[in-house]
């Protein structure tokens, strides 16, 4: 978010056993930190809405790593042919945004520079890494490593690197299975990329990299926060497999006609006396929606939430003036009651137009103190939502 993250960021150790990780990062950090911790208090867990079932196991671990971005190349046809529409769907984040998303959104996206498939591949012993997609709008960068040659479970390597630092007990099994000596390492996994911008590292504050589920024998890494990267520039992206001695290096140019709307309204704060929450910006573009607010005082409460039940913290909708709703690019839940202080900083699918207005509607859930778990969450529902109408805000587009 806005400020730098406390000191991790949480997934459920159903998502890291499967390699895809969450990581919010302080800028120029150097090593890699792995942290087993027990999750008590305000610390956040992740469930994604995707099909995997949601994991609410409360021990959870965290893998943080500092060198992991992507960048997308230029591409220079308009014409959207339907294998490029297609693609479109495996990028990272706009894959899971895709479904719904106009053909005039995906024009625009291909069309300025967005989207791309470079097809850029090199092989090192038998083993082949390729960049297929790739996604830059200038605020957020994906890409993903196709890998040929090994027939693995996994794409991302589950070996703790010999100079990672360790936080929590290092003689725990799940550490001292991973500890593994580099040549005693089955070949063929991709460790974490390292990723420059015209020859130097590129900063970031969150990101997810690991298996990309969507795809066999995929890795991608997905950068949305804290990223200052001009429109223009050379990516790098350095990866390293195990078992190969020789980098993968790919070097793309980047360049992006960055059309995105930028609207920081004034006066767009909505308040019931007791809690209150201001629009500092939102951003718009081909790809995604991003909204940036603050909110301060104690949360609203319904009538069913009395005793052992409790208002989770305000969570925002963001729907169009044709009553369309954006999807959130992930979805939190806390073991805690709601701070009285929140920095929002969120991505959402993109509109299928630019609209006249934009609503923001605040609601809330439902949770049980007792375990946490949250009245109504299911496959196909975050939890019965509660709107709370008297904070809705109506946002011009100009």
């Amino acid at each position: 978010m806005g400020h730098l993250p406390r000191q991790t960021d949480f997934v459920d150790m159903g998502a890291i056993e499967q390699m895809r990780s969450k990581s919010s990062l302080p800028k120029n950090s150097n090593s890699m930190s792995y942290q087993i911790m027990n999750k008590i208090g305000e610390s956040p867990m992740t469930r994604t809405t995707s099909k995997r079932k949601p994991n609410l196991i409360k021990r959870t671990i965290m893998v943080a790593s500092a060198t992991a971005v992507l960048g997308a190349a230029v591409i220079g046809t308009g014409f959207i042919s339907p294998a490029m529409a297609d693609s479109l769907k495996k990028v990272p984040m706009f894959g899971t945004l895709y479904e719904g998303t106009s053909e005039k959104s995906v024009q625009a996206a291909i069309q300025q520079g967005i989207v791309s498939e470079p097809n850029l591949s090199v092989t090192h012993d038998g083993i082949t890494l390729s960049v297929a997609d790739l996604l830059y709008d200038g605020d957020r960068l994906s890409f993903i490593l196709d890998r040929e040659g090994v027939d693995l479970p996994n794409t991302a390597s589950p070996y703790i690197d010999e100079d990672s630092k360790i936080i929590g007990n290092p003689d725990s099994e799940y550490i001292k299975s991973r500890m593994v000596p580099e040549k005693d390492q089955k070949k063929g996994y991709i460790k974490t990329p390292t990723i420059l911008a015209n020859g130097q590292k590129v900063d970031f504050s969150e990101g997810s990299f690991g298996d990309y589920p969507m795809k066999d024998n995929a890795y991608s890494v997905e950068l949305s926060k804290g990223l200052k990267l001009p429109d223009k520039f050379e990516l790098t992206i350095q990866a390293n497999v195990t078992g190969v001695k020789e980098a993968f290096e790919f070097k793309i140019p980047v360049s992006i006609d960055n059309k995105a709307l930028v609207l920081k309204p004034k006066d767009a704060t909505k308040s019931d006396g007791q809690f209150s929450y201001t629009v500092k910006e939102m951003k718009v573009s081909p790809v995604s929606t991003r909204l940036v607010l603050d909110s301060k005082g104690k949360v609203p409460t319904s009538p069913e939430q009395k005793g052992d039940y409790s208002a989770s913290m305000v969570y925002y909708e963001i729907v169009d003036d044709q009553g369309n709703v954006l999807n959130p690019s992930r979805f939190e839940y806390f073991n805690s009651k709601p701070k009285t202080e929140y920095h929002i900083d969120q991505l959402f699918s993109p509109f299928n137009e630019t609209p006249k207005t934009i609503t923001i509607k605040p609601f809330t859930l439902t949770v049980n103190q007792k375990d946490w778990s949250v009245v109504g969450q299911g496959k196909n529902s975050v939890g019965d939502k509660t709107y709370l109408k008297d904070l809705e805000l109506t946002i011009p587009v100009k």
